[in-house]
């Protein structure tokens, strides 16, 4: 259904929007498969399916109507289109996530294996005959059939205590499943037979955010480097290793490891077409905690590995996973650069990095035969998927982006935004500092508006361009506010030295950078000087908590703190509690004075301004305890508060119902404390 040509971003409309996945190329490039998702405001729920698009021409077609289908990759044949997702078969539903195979002209998906502990990520053998699997086993059991065992025996079950001596057992807003760890399997299609490549070899996997990306199977399918975790996680911040599995035909697997150094953090690994070496990622944390990944290369076949870095000179963080060109002369990879993302080709012989597909904030890509398929966003757009043809003579790509698909369009044919801009100011250090600006719909330079600052989190981050679903600028702006989000120092995409400049400070540079853009935006007329507000989530929420304790009462009407850190020392019940002492310079019970220095709970005489406090309960990156302890603060002190709390949501307000009740209480707070605003009544008792 279109909008109206009057309509405006609302929080309804922006849920309405479908949410695109990443594309999988088919082995010629001619189709690309993606999962797109349906959220329902109604239902409070989305549903995803997979769609097949043409790079060639012709209308997108559904594949699948499921619940979560998602994952899906082509396999290198092009036989299949293998996806995650649960399912219900012969009326019994699917307790595990599960991998299921589909053709790609249609027909009936089916399950290409029972795996009783749940599939978590996958990737295709080169030969379409084999699958390697994630998933988390119990170590100290044999064959498939004792983990089907031992799971149903969890499922039964009726104690709900946690116990653990693992240094990490939880993950954003789960605990790790207990007493298993992430091992890799291998999935015969043809047979359905599934055979742990871990089993009894006392190696596991990463614990935190698995993704097809930690492994690489080489093309003739001997052999599988995968990234592992050499203190099995005993240690809060461990540094990643590279493993190496030799399949035998007959025997087990046998299992070493291919790199390890206490110096460094290895991911990403990726053969070449031709076997002879491994590109992977590799960060030197012994020099620097932030030290960003830089594109490392290894010759294979040798008694020795020997590796380098090889993109030392670019300063920009390369992220997985990493693509070969077909050639072999190049690696296709993402980097964010000043408020944007692209595709970049990094050239192995002059070593040197250039933009081949630009953002915007490109999310995800696959290029294959000489296709580059991308799923890319902006501040104006939350998502489309796009082909262009790659030329390996030119070195990067040959004629504009076609668009694939068109899932959106109708609803934001007539949609009214206002403009975005880039604009940067000089901030702390005298450095400069990028500022992004999204005006109101029909903004007029002869008006005052109010600003509203959304501050980042992180704080490693430095999103510009980008289409954000759960602070939409545009929803911000849609309401009358001039919305501002600030790359202040720690930001990433600006090189390491801008990255860095926060660590053992946190909160100093940051407000200047902030208070900057605010002095600035003053100067101009249509700023109201009475009317300014700032909010942020996470990094952002602990930037509001420390911009109310340091600055003078009346510089902002009000805040806004969702997910915020507030006492470094009670942050320690965090899942990333290893890096406190990295990023804070030392641990708490070393030097008290230091962290305290950075921690607004510690400044807390000097609160003054009334702040809305959102939280979940299931936050284990940053703990409820954290908004709980900020609400209670600012209550003793008499200063106007308001909670909300959510029992079952996480970091992120992920239900729609739920997102709704957020977007209306934080327009109801702002408006309660603008004096330009509509009076609203005082909530309590509602």
């Amino acid at each position: 259904m279109a909008t109206s040509p009057s309509s405006r971003m609302t929080v309804d409309l922006l849920w309405q929007l479908q949410r695109l996945g990443a594309p999988s190329l088919s082995p010629d490039g001619a189709q690309a498969v993606c999962a797109v998702t349906q959220p329902s405001m109604e239902d409070n729920l989305s549903r995803s399916g997979l769609w097949l698009l043409s790079t060639l021409g012709g209308q997108p077609r559904p594949l699948t109507q499921g619940e979560k289908d998602s994952q899906p990759q082509f396999s290198p044949t092009g036989e299949w289109i293998a996806f995650t997702a649960r399912r219900e078969r012969q009326g019994v539903k699917d307790t595990q996530t599960q991998l299921y195979l589909i053709a790609p002209d249609g027909g009936e998906a089916r399950l290409a294996a029972e795996v009783p502990t749940g599939v978590e990520a996958f990737q295709w053998f080169a030969d379409g005959q084999r699958i390697a699997l994630i998933s988390w086993v119990w170590p100290h059991l044999r064959g498939q059939a004792a983990q089907k065992r031992q799971a149903a025996q969890m499922r039964e079950r009726k104690e709900t205590a946690f116990a653990t001596e693992d240094a990490v057992y939880r993950h954003w807003d789960d605990n790790l499943p207990q007493d298993r760890v992430p091992h890799l399997l291998m999935l015969d299609v043809r047979t359905g037979r599934v055979t742990d490549l871990l089993e009894g070899s006392g190696f596991e996997l990463g614990r935190r955010d698995h993704s097809a990306a930690d492994l690489s199977i080489s093309p003739d399918g001997r052999r599988i480097v995968c990234v592992v975790d050499p203190q099995c996680g005993q240690h809060p911040a461990p540094r990643m290793a590279l493993a190496e599995i030799e399949l035998t035909r007959r025997g087990s697997p046998r299992v070493r490891t291919l790199l390890q150094d206490k110096d460094w953090d290895f991911s990403g690994p990726r053969h070449s077409a031709d076997g002879r070496q491994l590109a992977f990622l590799a960060s030197h944390q012994a020099q620097r905690h932030t030290m960003p990944n830089q594109i490392a290369l290894a010759a294979l076949g040798g008694q020795r590995l020997r590796w380098q870095v090889i993109s030392e000179g670019w300063d920009r963080e390369p992220k997985a996973p990493l693509h070969w060109s077909e050639d072999g002369s190049a690696l296709l990879c993402l980097a964010e650069d000043r408020g944007r993302q692209h595709v970049w080709r990094f050239d192995l012989a002059d070593r040197s990095a250039r933009v081949v597909a630009e953002g915007g904030t490109v999310q995800t890509f696959d290029a294959r035969f000489g296709t580059l398929v991308t799923l890319t966003d902006t501040a104006h757009d939350p998502g489309r998927i796009e082909a262009r043809p790659l030329t390996e003579a030119g070195q990067g790509v040959a004629g504009a982006p076609r668009r694939i698909e068109n899932f959106n369009g109708a609803l934001l044919a007539g949609l009214r935004m206002g403009k975005t801009e880039e604009h940067w100011v000089k901030g702390a250090r005298g450095d400069a500092v990028q500022v992004w600006v999204h005006y109101p719909p029909g903004f007029d330079p002869r008006r005052k508006y109010p600003l509203l600052h959304t501050i980042h989190g992180g704080p490693h981050t430095g999103p510009g361009d980008t289409w954000h679903w759960r602070w939409n600028y545009h929803v911000f702006a849609a309401q009358g506010y001039v919305t501002v989000n600030v790359n202040y120092h720690g930001s990433s995409g600006f090189g390491h030295a801008f990255l860095d400049a926060i660590t053992h400070q946190w909160g100093a540079l940051e407000l200047q950078d902030i208070e900057a853009a605010t002095d600035w935006l003053l100067r101009n007329p249509w700023i109201d000087r009475k009317r300014l507000f700032a909010t942020g989530g996470s990094y952002g929420g602990y930037m509001v908590a420390w911009m109310n304790a340091h600055l003078r009462k009346g510089r902002y009407r009000a805040y806004i703190c969702h997910a915020g850190c507030y006492d470094w020392t009670g942050m320690f019940a965090d899942d990333a509690y290893g890096w406190h002492a990295q990023e804070l310079g030392a641990w708490y019970w070393d030097d008290i004075d230091k962290v305290h220095s950075q921690s607004p709970h510690a400044h807390a005489h000097g609160l003054s301004t009334p702040t809305l406090v959102i939280h979940g309960a299931k936050d284990y990156r940053v703990p409820d305890a954290q908004g709980l302890a900020y609400y209670n603060t600012l209550k003793a002190q008499g200063i106007d508060a308001r909670l909300l709390w959510f029992p079952d949501e996480n970091h992120w307000i992920l239900k729609p119902r739920n997102s709704a009740v957020w977007y209306r209480e934080f327009f109801d707070w702002l408006r309660r404390h603008d004096p330009g605003a509509r009076p609203v009544k005082s909530a309590k008792g509602r």
